[in-house]
């Protein structure tokens, strides 16, 4: 799973080196490093600390059944898993790195705050079961709705920065050494802020109160935004330079537009991989199969 996030950070890098400005060349390097490792850190330990026990939270806080919260758990992670695509076709296709890191660890932000007050206001989440009991009280539409917005808004905000902002870093840097020192740091800071959550923030969770673990998922990601914003004068900004998956998008919706096209087309309305027309001492002309694929996509 690394390799392939290492070679699409790679292939964007590839796309945006070399062509900054003279003033964009000034900003960058390892002055940026401690902004974004400190970003890193915060926004990890406040995505791991809420996501790692969400089920236990759902059976034991939400008094949801074992199988509904898997369930919950597995689809929050499925798009926490997804929503990094969009993140990353934004930044490449509309809008620096910076912006859509910022953004979302907005959004991450709100979705802690709505956490917090889920586990500390009453209203806000159903009794808790009597000890022993087997019937209890489910939670309203209110309350799911409120929560369903939180785990919205904290899987758009997981999505859209643990590896935007790691691409983000790596635009910082020139040398392809540098570049691989950094991806380097950044696993190890990645990692090492699950550990504190798996162990730390867990702990807290289950033994001295859910009010206060979600507070400091809070804290840890008001500190990882707050740090984040303090290092823009230091950034290198990379103007967008466009997505594979826009490409790939405009390829797939010429290809259904045209699907049904008809006609008789001759040899020099076709063209070959390097859009050059097709010349008569070439193969015979293509086959009716895929036409719709042979035209220019503009």
């Amino acid at each position: 799973m690394e390799t392939v996030e290492i070679q699409h950070f790679e292939g964007k890098l590839s796309q945006g080196g070399g062509s900054q400005a003279p003033e964009e060349s000034k900003r960058g390097g390892w002055i940026s490093f401690p902004f974004i490792a400190v970003s890193v850190m915060g926004l990890s330990i406040a995505a791991a600390g809420w996501a790692s026990n969400l089920i236990v939270f759902l059976i034991t806080e939400f008094n949801v059944k074992s199988i509904t919260a898997t369930k919950i758990s597995n689809i929050v992670l499925a798009c926490s898993s997804l929503f990094p695509i969009a993140g990353a076709i934004i930044a490449d296709s509309f809008f620096s790195s910076f912006p859509v890191v910022a953004i979302f660890a907005f959004v991450s932000l709100l979705g802690m705050i709505m956490l917090t007050l889920t586990t500390t206001i009453h209203s806000l989440r159903p009794p808790r079961c009597a000890f022993g009991s087997s019937t209890c009280e489910a939670p309203t539409d209110l309350q799911y709705a409120v929560f369903y917005m939180t785990l919205a808004l904290s899987s758009l905000g997981l999505g859209g920065t643990r590896f935007t902002i790691a691409a983000m870093g790596a635009e910082q840097f020139e040398k392809t050494k540098d570049q691989g020192t950094f991806f380097s740091w950044y696993y190890i800071i990645l990692y090492g802020a699950n550990v504190i959550s798996f162990t730390a923030i867990i702990y807290i969770q289950d033994n001295v109160g859910w009010g206060l673990g979600s507070a400091i998922c809070a804290i840890a990601n008001a500190i990882g935004l707050a740090a984040l914003v303090m290092g823009k004068q230091f950034y290198r900004q990379v103007k967008p330079k466009g997505s594979r998956f826009m490409g790939i998008a405009r390829v797939v919706a010429a290809a259904i537009k045209k699907s049904r096209v008809s006609g008789t087309f001759g040899r020099q309305d076709y063209y070959s991989e390097t859009n050059v027309i097709l010349k008569d001492q070439e193969d015979s002309a293509p086959a009716k199969n895929f036409r719709y694929q042979l035209f220019d996509y503009t």
